[in-house]
This record gives C-alpha cells, sequence and structure tokens, in this order.
C-alpha cells in the first residue's frame, strides 16, 4: 500500500448500534484500501462479534498505535481501548456505551492534533446515551470542535456532483439572516476554499448564494441584503486571490454547480444547501465538517438500534464517507 494514502481514524461510534457493523462490512471491501489506510478507533472485541453477524471473514486486529497499523486487505487494525463489556447488548440505549464513543473522538481528535491522521470519519454516536454518560454535546461536530480546541467550524455537504458549504446551519431562518454578516461569510468561504484545496483542486470556483430570491435582483426583493452581508466578504476574498463568484440566484447556482461550473457553493442557510443536495446526491451525500485540524467526514445515518446486531446494516454510506474523507484529505507526508 502506499504510504502517500491518508490515515483515516474510523471511530466507532456508539457500540451498542449499527457502527461496528457497517465499519466491518466497508473495511472487507478492498477497495477502501486503494484510496486510503484506515484504522478504527474503537473495541476490537465488538468488531469481531459484528464480522461474525455479518458472515465476513476478516482478521481484527489490536495495535497500540497508528504507526503499528500494516493497512493490509483483509485485515481490519484497530487502536483498542477496551471499554465495552463483553455482555453489552445490541439496540439498547447504554450510558457505558455512550462514554465509550465519547472516549473514541476523544483519541481519534488527539491523533488528529499529533499529525498521525489525516482524517477522521465517524460511525454514529447515540446523542442520549452520550448525555448519559455526563457528555453534554449535541453531536460530533460540537464535541470535536471541543476536543480540538476549535473555535468555529462549518458543514460542508458533498456529492458526488456537488459539494455545499454553509454559512449557517441548525437555526431558525429568520435567526439565520441576522445571524449572517460579512466576516462569517468571509471565513466560511475561505475554509470551503482551504478544503477544496486540500483536496487537490488547485484553485477551487466558488459560487456563493444570496440570500434573496434572484439574488435580490438589484434591490427589488429584500432590503439590501446581499449588497449588506455578502458583497463586502466577496471583494476582500477577490483581493486575495479567490475565485468568489456572486452572489448568485440560488435556484440556477445548483444546476450550475451539477453540470461543473463550480467546484463548490456557499449556502446562506440550512434548506438552501440541503434540498438540492438530497435532490442531486442523497444517496451518496456524506456530511464532512471543515474548520478541524483535519477533515471530518460522517456517514448520513443513525445508530439504528432497531436493526443493530441483526447483520443487516447497510454499509453503502460508510464506503461513501471514507472515499470522500481520502478525497478530501491532505496527503500523508510518512
Amino acid at each position: 500500500m502506499s504510504s502517500n494514502l491518508p490515515v483515516i481514524a474510523v471511530t466507532m461510534g456508539d457500540g451498542a448500534g449499527i457502527g461496528p457493523e457497517v465499519i466491518v462490512g466497508a473495511l472487507a471491501d478492498g477497495a477502501v484500501y486503494e484510496r486510503c489506510r484506515p484504522v478504527v478507533i474503537g473495541d476490537a472485541r465488538r468488531l469481531r462479534e459484528a464480522a461474525k453477524l455479518l458472515g465476513v471473514t476478516v482478521e481484527v486486529v489490536a495495535v497500540d498505535s497508528v504507526s503499528d497499523a500494516r493497512f493490509e486487505r483483509g485485515r481490519i487494525e484497530v487502536v483498542d481501548l477496551g471499554l465495552l463489556p463483553a455482555d453489552l447488548p445490541w439496540g439498547k440505549l447504554s450510558p457505558v456505551a455512550g462514554e465509550a464513543a465519547y472516549q473514541y473522538i476523544r483519541v481519534a481528535s488527539e491523533l488528529a492534533l499529533a499529525g498521525s491522521v489525516q482524517a477522521i470519519c465517524t460511525a454514529p454516536l447515540n446523542k442520549e446515551a452520550l448525555h448519559a454518560a455526563g457528555h453534554l454535546y449535541p453531536g460530533h461536530t460540537e464535541l470535536l470542535a471541543a476536543l480540538t480546541g476549535t473555535e468555529e467550524v462549518s458543514m460542508m455537504l458533498s456529492t458526488p456532483k456537488v459539494k455545499v458549504i454553509h454559512v449557517t446551519t441548525h437555526i431558525g431562518l429568520i435567526d439565520a439572516i441576522a445571524r449572517i454578516e460579512p466576516g462569517l461569510v468571509e471565513r466560511t468561504v475561505r475554509r470551503g476554499h482551504e478544503a477544496m484545496r486540500a483536496s487537490g483542486v488547485a484553485a477551487p470556483v466558488i459560487g456563493v448564494c444570496g440570500i434573496n430570491p434572484h439574488a435580490g435582483e438589484n434591490g427589488l426583493f429584500g432590503a439590501g441584503e446581499e449588497e449588506e452581508k455578502i458583497e463586502p466578504a466577496l471583494k476582500k476574498l477577490r483581493a486575495d486571490g479567490i475565485d468568489a463568484r456572486g452572489p448568485l440566484p440560488a435556484d440556477t447556482a445548483f444546476f450550475l454547480a451539477g453540470r461543473g461550473d463550480y467546484d463548490l457553493i456557499v449556502a446562506m442557510y440550512h434548506d438552501q444547501g440541503h434540498g438540492p443536495v438530497k435532490v442531486l446526491g442523497i444517496e451518496a451525500g456524506v456530511n464532512i465538517t471543515v474548520g478541524l485540524p483535519v477533515i471530518r467526514t460522517s456517514v448520513d445515518h443513525g445508530t439504528a438500534f432497531d436493526i443493530a446486531g441483526t447483520g443487516r446494516a447497510e454499509v453503502g454510506s460508510m464506503i461513501e464517507a471514507l472515499r470522500q474523507a481520502a478525497e478530501l484529505a491532505p496527503v500523508s507526508v510518512s
């Protein structure tokens, strides 16, 4: 295996959910090793149980550190924290599994800060279990930001057809419009630009959506939000050589991106970005957090307690999350 492939820390998520199964299923696919060097942060015994459930023949090997991993097909290497009891039931909420999920992320974050991994790919955790363990974070994004000392991150949605980074996400539309300001727009575009360059796009072409229909159409719609909140940021970005174009009418920006005119679209609020992405490629969509010391990708599903431990989990999203983590991660120099 090429030593230039990025090393990806794959966190096992909630061990009572389908995380162990989707990880084993994905890493049993030899094509994954053509794109990256994966090492699981989790529990070796639970991964072996998952392999039996799936009927997959793989060797699960505990390693002390990333440097001990050999990254060979048919061999799943895991930094084994050994936090899950042997009798942990599948599909049931467990504070023990919540604590373990937190520790997997903590270790992955430390590896990222040390430069030992170039990306993190997360299997799902259960927020209720995480909270029951005393870790009061809304989810992976906020937890990773806290563990890495990162003040501000951005959500990027990536599909084979289009990539979208969001200026605002999980807040109401009125609140989103109030929060949008030139500094936030500028920082978001810069994070997207850096992520695209790190993935090998030397000169990303970035389309920036407006807020109003038709991007305000020269003042006909709205109260001048584009001129006040977006255009000052674009002026600064262009002065620094970043090819940020707009403000664009959002109803055409995604069509243009889909045919290849833009490498990245900047959405101003949640549904402006999520709606088109789900039409263009929800089956292959991956959630990416940019602004961290590493790229972080995630599967697009939850812990699925209802089918955990049955061997029926679909592994496609994990394979796609690994593929895109490898695509966006900086090239390893080790």
